[in-house]
């Protein structure tokens, strides 16, 4: 029970040690605490994470960069790249309504006359 008692005080101890402000700063209320702006407190994503929010192939995502039509990565490391993520939320939500008015480009159908495997069947007029 004594070690009970010991371990609670030393805890309690602890945590008002937590709550005082370092000897050498000012006591600031609450209110007055410094909040930095909301734009510096963007928040970047790996390529796994990419993966998962865009289901797009590694190389479509860096030709779609190349083109101008996709989010920027950009280096933290010399090894480590990142993308924006407000960037990338940005280019979904740019893609889902134009997905919604049809204004994306989407692929020609293919020339099926073209293919060499599995050739067209040529119908012939029948009288």
């Amino acid at each position: 029970m004594k070690r009970e008692q010991t371990i609670s005080r030393e805890h309690a101890a602890l945590a008002s040690d937590a709550a005082q402000p370092p000897a050498n700063e000012p006591v600031q209320s609450a209110s007055r605490r410094f909040q930095p702006p909301a734009d510096l407190l963007k928040r970047v994503v790996r390529r796994p994470e990419l993966r998962k929010i865009v289901p797009l192939a590694d190389t479509t995502i860096y030709e779609m960069e190349q083109r101008g039509e996709f989010p920027k990565r950009f280096f933290l490391t010399p090894r480590c790249v990142v993308w924006n993520l407000a960037e990338v939320e940005a280019w979904l939500d740019d893609r889902r309504r134009a997905s919604g008015a049809d204004t994306l480009r989407k692929a020609p159908a293919p020339d099926v006359r073209q293919r060499r495997a599995r050739p067209v069947k040529v119908r012939t007029k029948q009288s």
